[in-house]
């Protein structure tokens, strides 16, 4: 259908170490599942809020390596996608329906949003399976000596 989209973008921290299964073909998907919440007050000004838990299945080879080697339980994320919904068969046989958030190829993004030192992470991320480079052009700590200032 022309003039269709569907994209989903997510930021959030994972609520386990993530799943990286294999299949028999030699390619990996990693699931991920990942809280957002809001917060706000209610009418006698008590803060309340509403946890979303999201399931995200990342099959792009670079994500998969990501999210394998820095993400863990607690690592914050910027997530963009595509949502999908398949049907599977329970243990009794009956039809079960899943909707995901997929990455897969270069439709998808991964951003870690974490420091350094928190949540499991490196800083940076990744988008379209290629993981975060040497920081965008900047000089890095190896290249510190030839920085004229």
């Amino acid at each position: 259908m022309a003039g269709s989209l569907n994209k989903v973008m997510l930021i959030g921290n994972l609520g386990a170490d993530p799943e990286v299964r294999s299949f028999q073909n030699g390619g990996k998907v990693c699931n991920l599942r990942i809280a957002t919440s809001e917060r706000w007050k209610d009418k006698e000004g008590q803060q309340q809020e509403k946890t979303e838990w999201h399931t995200i299945a990342v099959f792009s080879e670079g994500l998969v390596r990501v999210c394998e080697n820095y993400l863990r339980k607690g690592s914050k994320v910027f997530i963009e996608g595509q949502l999908s919904t398949r049907k599977w068969q329970d243990q009794s046989g009956a039809d079960r329906y899943s909707t995901e958030v997929v990455l897969r190829g270069f439709n998808g993004t991964l951003t870690m949003l974490d420091g350094r030192n928190e949540g499991g992470g490196n800083p940076g991320g990744s988008q379209g399976g290629a993981p975060a480079g040497d920081g965008g052009g900047w000089p890095t700590d190896n290249d510190a000596d030839g920085i004229p200032f």
